[in-house]
């Protein structure tokens, strides 16, 4: 059956999507074909400004010239040797990372789930090893709301029920807590001396941008120090610059070591989106309780990735992308508190740097924050909702001042289109 040759090149290129591929994802009715800086264009040449950054993949910016410039050097040169051998690419990484966040060892991965799944297994690994829990007793705690991933074992631990239903039987040894809770992490910590660890969303993206308390993360550090208990940030979509620092759960330029994680989980934007890259960052305590042969990935840690991801991380640092977020993402909140109380349809703005959200007043079965996202992406503009009636905002971190000012602009116009608009429900 041939494609109707009727159909515009955008409704063209979703026909053929829908038919060819799995419908495991609901994407805005947009087909996008070039990148530069914080902007996109689609196939029929519209240009928007783009406020998802490929869920904050893209903290550098549309095909950053240096990253791209590190991208084809090594691709002339070589590509991927496996980790039967040693390249010259993975030290180098490996090196500037540990220095740069402080820790003994990093493990080099591909995808985000690829590294909580590896922080899971060492987290577990070290608990037999070296805390002493009894073989095949071990427990993982993991907040409620989480987004890590949607492999098995990742959602084994989430309370979503479109990321669980039918896809049992889960694996065992999860437990759950109230995010932002500290109280019911120490009862549980007191119930159940098995327990390895806690990884935890420094703020909850996928939830919509739930921000905790200011010392939530420091209390529960404190509470796995004191119980002998792993504390690990999923920095997945937190780090890298894109609330403000360089880690949401950590200052990486303090001399006090309190607070740092027992573990980090890195991807995303360590290689500005041009290739799957992740990370595991850990001290020789933990990371080395794994021997040769117990993990491992064909493609983790080639030269390729390594070369992009090393230059991808410079790029942050050489143009001060923390300054410029939390900068900017005060900017960006102040103004959209502006435009919540001239319109009233925004219930909430939330976030901090340049990852941040607007709670839309309807329920959170609406179509509404749906429909308005169609209405930004009319007016130049492309954001994507989570959980019924939130939208995510998190521009490309190489975003002006200006260029803020421009999308509050559009944000409020196309806002105004459904201030007396009646909430219509749910469809599908």
């Amino acid at each position: 059956m041939r494609i109707s040759a009727n159909l515009s090149k955008v409704e063209t290129v979703i026909e053929k999507e829908n038919r060819y591929g799995a419908h495991n994802y609901h994407p805005l009715p947009v087909v996008l074909e070039k990148g530069e800086g914080v902007f996109l264009w689609d196939v029929e040449g519209k240009k928007y400004y783009d406020f998802l950054s490929a869920y904050s993949a893209v903290n550098q910016g549309h095909c950053h010239p240096r990253i791209i410039g590190a991208l084809k050097e090594q691709a002339e040169k070589l590509t991927l040797t496996s980790r039967a051998f040693y390249n010259n690419k993975l030290g180098d990484l490996e090196e500037f990372m540990c220095k740069l966040f402080g820790y003994d060892k990093a493990l080099i991965m591909n995808s985000g789930v690829e590294a909580v799944e590896s922080a899971m297994k060492l987290c577990r690994k070290w608990a037999y090893q070296v805390k002493g829990v009894p073989a095949n007793q071990a427990k993982i705690v993991f907040a409620n709301g989480n987004f890590h991933g949607r492999t098995i074992s990742v959602i084994s631990a989430s309370d979503d029920e479109s990321a669980t239903t039918n896809f049992g039987p889960f694996v065992d040894g999860i437990l759950r807590v109230p995010y932002n809770n500290v109280e019911a992490f120490e009862t549980l910590l007191k119930e159940d001396k098995n327990i390895a660890g806690f990884i935890v969303e420094p703020i909850q993206g996928e939830a919509g941008v739930v921000v905790p308390d200011s010392d939530y993360l420091s209390r529960i550090n404190a509470l796995c120090k004191q119980y002998n208990v792993l504390f690990i940030a999923d920095e997945i979509q937190t780090g890298i610059a894109r609330t403000g620092e360089m880690l949401a759960s950590y200052d990486i330029n303090s001399k006090d070591k309190t607070n740092q994680p027992d573990m980090i989980i890195l991807g995303k934007a360590i290689s500005g989106g041009v290739l799957p890259v992740s990370a595991v960052l850990a001290n020789d305590e933990i990371m080395l309780t794994i021997k040769p042969g117990e993990h491992g990935s064909t493609y983790g840690g080639n030269p390729l990735a390594c070369a992009v991801a090393q230059e991808a991380l410079q790029v942050v640092l050489d143009e001060n992308l923390t300054d410029n977020a939390k900068r900017l993402g005060e900017i960006l909140r102040n103004g959209l508190e502006a435009i919540a109380k001239r319109i009233g349809i925004i219930e909430q703005v939330r976030g901090k740097g340049l990852l941040n959200a607007i709670v839309i007043y309807c329920p959170e079965d609406s179509n509404m924050a749906w429909d308005i996202c169609v209405k930004f992406q009319e007016n130049g503009l492309l954001a994507k909702p989570t959980q019924g009636n939130k939208i995510r905002f998190a521009p490309p971190l190489v975003i002006t001042e200006a260029q803020i000012n421009e999308c509050l602009v559009i944000i409020e116009k196309s806002l105004l289109e459904f201030a007396n608009q009646p909430v219509k429900p749910h469809i599908g």
